[in-house]
């Protein structure tokens, strides 16, 4: 497979999927469900979305500031202006390209600020590592305050106990075992599965060099609470879902984060995530789906709006540039 095909199946594969995904959404319920979750649309409190959105523009404020802090040690100090409008513009990029806006924000990077572009797209590939980090972390919280109702949920459908020690036993012995195999092995995929793990070590390592440590650890922990807290409050915008508690949220949060990798922005599959999610709480497939929708439109919405005023404000800010 050439280059250009895989490139072009990488973009048109995902916004397919997306594509699909609300078709079947649309077809699985009935006129009824769709009037209602349409209602709860409709209706939804506008303060709460509002704050949602409110609080994703900080959390993109404060990812600019924290990208700073991995800029400095390299000598550069570029604008906090062109910092947020470069992140808003890669976030709508990716809407259309996936992992478009990482080549992108190291692009404008380089055009407006004269980071060069390798440099610029190492401090971007060191971001993405701690956000896996932390990730995983939010996953560990998530397991550990929900752990009965998880297992539960895996009983009803015929695991029980010793079977999931059993399943993870055996993915943690294979897991070891192809690390064995990748270690003493020259094959391509050995040698860039080693590259791949090396850059995250390096990313994860940078950040001790970085003279505001401390700094860019606050901002990495508040980046990811107010990911957390955007997502909480749109519980308020639909009556079913106001006492979920956060352990309960933070499983939908998980999978949501999860389908916003699947797809452009999580086109499709973000509100059906979400949706079952909730279900193993006893929120109702209407009330789910329109939770889910509610927040994927609010923050997609406030994405295209300030990506494309960052598009056209961005080259006007540094037009001596």
């Amino acid at each position: 497979m050439n280059a250009s095909l895989k490139k072009i199946l990488k973009t048109v594969i995902p916004i397919g999927l997306g594509v699909f995904l609300v078709w079947y959404s649309y077809t699985i319920t009935s006129p009824e469900d769709r009037q209602q979750i349409l209602r709860y649309i409709r209706e939804a409190d506008m303060f709460w979305v509002g704050l949602s959105v409110g609080i994703g523009i900080l959390s993109h404020v404060s990812r600019a500031i924290r990208w700073n802090y991995l800029l400095a040690p390299l000598g550069y100090r570029p604008k906090i202006s062109n910092t947020i409008l470069i992140i808003l513009l890669a976030y709508f990029a990716n809407l259309g390209i996936p992992r478009s806006g990482e080549i992108l924000r190291a692009t404008a990077l380089a055009t407006y600020e004269k980071v060069p572009f390798e440099k610029g797209f190492g401090t971007i590939v060191t971001e993405r590592v701690i956000d896996l980090l932390m990730l995983m972390l939010v996953i560990g919280i998530t397991l550990f305050l929900q752990t009965d109702i998880i297992l539960e949920f895996f009983q009803d459908r015929g695991f029980d106990l010793n079977g999931l020690l059993l399943l993870a036993g055996a993915g943690i012995l294979g897991a070891l075992l192809f690390l064995v195999f990748v270690r003493r092995s020259n094959s391509n995929l050995a040698l860039k599965l080693k590259a791949f793990v090396k850059g995250l070590l390096d990313g994860v390592f940078s950040v001790f060099k970085i003279k505001n440590k401390w700094g860019f650890i606050l901002h990495t922990l508040f980046i990811w609470s107010a990911y957390i807290a955007m997502f909480w409050v749109i519980k308020f915008t639909v009556p079913e879902t106001m006492d979920l508690s956060l352990g309960e949220l933070l499983v939908a949060f998980v999978a949501g984060a999860f389908a916003m990798t699947a797809t452009n922005g999580g086109i499709g599959l973000y509100p059906i995530a979400v949706s079952g999610s909730l279900a193993i709480f006893g929120i109702s497939a209407v009330s789910g789906d329109a939770f889910g929708w509610i927040m994927w439109i609010a923050q997609t919405l406030m994405v295209v709006v300030f990506g494309a005023i960052s598009f056209l404000v961005l080259p006007l800010l540094n037009r001596n540039r």
